[in-house]
């Protein structure tokens, strides 16, 4: 077995993370390509991550990061992607001759999921509903497919100084409405949901006889009632599940150097979360 092909580690670390479905994915990568790898599940709280990442050996290829960690993770980052500071954020720090590079996959992942469920043109109007680290991974996405102005909806409208400083860092304009008065909001080419589960149900009446492409982050359960209602108004949904298997297909890329189709890995994933 050559050195490169020799026993490395990665993990997804979160607070908390027994619920990641990205072993799955990133399991499967690696028996496609023949690597003989682990990767774990790590609980690790803010107050913890420093001591972890700084104790990990040179087996470490990468981390996977999700809540609360994709912000508290950049001080220990000696380079990162321009998206990362675009957003905010870092869902993926790859371990590179003993420097921490990250790198925002959820814009990517974004991207993929929207045009793998047919959104082939640049959108006119775009919606995002939520006002965390997703939306402004969403805004950076929107603004890669191509969208000039995008509305964003907020259960507190006073509180977007982060997305607005995204959406300027992209070169988009951003109107900041209230989800209070989301029903115009839902009739966009495109609308992203970046809520917890149950949040958008009572959004139901204000989907539009015709619906544009949704993507709800919910992966679970599914379909969210929004979903649901968006499909039986003729509208394309999106999921989660889309994005967490676009956005770990390119860190799989970005942690191994070599390329996977997301349809190798998708039934995989689908049949962890049927199990779910």
């Amino acid at each position: 077995m050559s050195a490169d092909q020799a026993m490395r580690r990665a993990a997804v670390l979160g607070h908390p993370v027994g619920h990641s479905l990205s072993p799955v994915i990133h399991l499967e990568a690696y028996r496609i390509l023949g690597l003989p790898w682990g990767y774990d599940r790590v609980d690790v709280a803010s107050s913890e991550l420093v001591t972890f990442v700084t104790s990990l050996g040179p087996e470490w290829v990468g981390l996977s990061l999700t809540m609360p960690l994709k912000a508290e993770v950049l001080p220990l980052l000696d380079a990162r992607d321009p998206l990362v500071d675009a957003t905010g954020a870092a869902n993926t720090v790859v371990f590179d001759d003993g420097t921490r590079v990250g790198y925002n996959t959820d814009v990517i992942g974004l991207v993929r999921a929207l045009r793998e469920r047919g959104l082939g043109q640049t959108p006119r109007r775009s919606t995002i509903l939520g006002g965390g680290a997703t939306a402004r991974s969403a805004i950076a996405a929107l603004a890669e497919l191509g969208a000039q102005t995008i509305e964003v909806c907020l259960r507190r409208p006073d509180a977007s100084a982060e997305l607005l400083a995204t959406a300027g860092a992209v070169g988009v304009e951003l109107v900041v409405g209230d989800l209070l008065t989301v029903s115009d909001s839902l009739s966009a080419d495109v609308v992203i949901s970046t809520l917890p589960t149950g949040v958008a149900d009572s959004f139901v009446r204000h989907v539009p006889a015709s619906a544009g492409v949704l993507l709800d982050v919910v992966y679970a359960p599914w379909p969210t009632t929004l979903a649901t209602a968006w499909v039986q108004r003729g509208g394309t949904v999106a999921s989660g599940l889309d994005l967490l298997l676009h956005q770990a297909v390119e860190q799989v890329r970005l942690m191994t150097g070599a390329e996977v189709s997301a349809q190798l890995l998708r039934p995989a994933l689908e049949a962890a979360a049927a199990t779910r």
